[in-house]
């Protein structure tokens, strides 16, 4: 029996029942050869037999002796006192201090059982000589082997019964961590996915709208004097629509952007320029240097969202009359530099990010290239323009995240 756990896995269930029917059968048989060789004191013994049954029976059937551990020793004792009774009577109880072992071992601390064990292989052989009336070697060797392969037993079972409670700890412990670890990495690809939906948004709806508002501004302006200029600025607003509804689309269903289908990275520039002089006061000019490598799907979406941003920022924000866009392929790398003859600005003072006022943009362009293995850099003053470089390995690092595909 168990008293640390009420609840008693299928093998201890299994071994107690074993150990119950091992001592009601010994007691049975101690008290029916004394009954049927018509022994002295038959019904003595047959008498102290059962009593000692009933009391052993009172062990598994009370919740006490079950839960606890000096209930648990006290009921022992009970039974160890019938036993010696009946081992008084008796020669035959010498073979019930077998199971005996077993509980002894089970029920009290390590010293204490292993005492227990000796003092009733002792008793045992002791009763025997007594009933013999003699004395030898091979009166020790019985008891003594029991008590022994006991030992072994129990000793063995708890071992391994501790190893097995261990790996089931470690077990459940591994199995909360991998739940908690799903979790974590459930919640980083939603940070993730955020940051990459909010960077798209930014680059492309955000600037999109931005420059219709600018465009339709311009013809708010022009309309009263010049209305043919103001049809012009509200046709290039409605084919920023166009193409920024082509570019939320796309966005949508995780494709490449309009200006890289069938399209290189440094044609999708140059177009960029194009439309970008067409539609503000603004002189834009591509530039390409060196000699084209074919680039990632990734790099050239990074690469074309930030001459988009830097371009918009320039538009909204540097009053510059012309822009340079180079792209540079320098060896291992490639550089795309945004050039402006703004009014420049402060590094050290910008304004913090606001949902109203914006303010995202080198936070969005920072995080692609940090995410491609890439660097940014901006160099500017208060008015002497800005220069802005990206630059990228041509082969991304092992350890870098790549750009999902807008």
């Amino acid at each position: 029996m168990n008293t640390a756990s009420p609840a008693l896995p299928p093998t201890t269930r299994a071994l107690t029942w074993c150990l119950h029917l091992l001592i009601v059968a010994l007691l049975a048989l101690t008290a029916g050869r004394a009954v049927v060789d018509a022994r002295p004191h038959a019904a003595l013994t047959a008498a102290v037999a059962a009593v000692c049954a009933v009391v052993y029976a009172a062990g598994p059937l009370l919740p006490r002796i079950r839960r606890s551990r000096w209930a648990a020793a006290g009921w022992l004792g009970a039974v160890g006192a019938c036993w010696l009774a009946l081992l008084a009577l008796s020669a035959d109880g010498v073979w019930v201090a077998f199971p005996l072992y077993f509980l002894q071992l089970h029920l009290l601390p390590r010293r204490a059982g292993l005492a227990a064990v000796a003092a009733t292989a002792l008793a045992a052989v002791t009763a025997f000589a007594a009933h013999t009336g003699s004395f030898s070697f091979a009166m020790v060797i019985g008891p003594a082997l029991g008590a022994a392969v006991a030992v072994a037993v129990v000793w063995g079972y708890q071992a391994l019964y501790r190893e097995s409670e261990q790996r089931r700890r470690l077990i459940e412990e591994l199995t909360a961590t991998r739940v908690d670890l799903a979790a974590a990495q459930h919640t980083a690809g939603v940070l993730a996915e955020r940051e990459r939906l909010a960077r798209e948004i930014h680059d492309t709806l955000a600037q999109g709208l931005s420059s219709i508002q600018l465009l339709l501004r311009a013809a708010e302006r022009a309309l009263p004097t010049t209305p043919e200029n103001a049809a012009g600025y509200i046709d290039q607003a409605r084919q920023a629509a166009v193409d920024n509804l082509a570019e939320a689309r796309r966005f949508v269903a995780a494709l490449t952007p309009p200006a890289l289908e069938d399209a290189t990275l440094a044609g999708a520039l140059e177009r960029l320029c194009a439309t970008t002089s067409a539609r503000h006061r603004l002189t834009a000019r591509f530039q390409l240097t060196g000699d084209p490598t074919p680039l990632p799907t990734a790099h050239e979406v990074a690469l074309l969202r930030i001459a988009q941003s830097a371009l918009a920022n320039t538009i909204r924000h540097a009053d510059a009359t012309t822009a340079e866009v180079t792209l540079s392929f320098r060896g291992v790398h490639v550089v795309l530099d945004v050039a402006d003859d703004g009014t420049g600005f402060a590094l050290d003072q910008l304004p913090a990010p606001d949902p109203e006022s914006g303010g995202f943009g080198l936070a969005a362009m920072r995080a692609r290239m940090r995410a491609l293995g890439g660097t940014l850099t901006v160099e500017t003053a208060p008015g002497h323009g800005t220069t802005l470089a990206a630059r990228l390995p041509l082969t991304p690092p092992a350890n870098s995240e790549p750009e999902a595909r807008p």
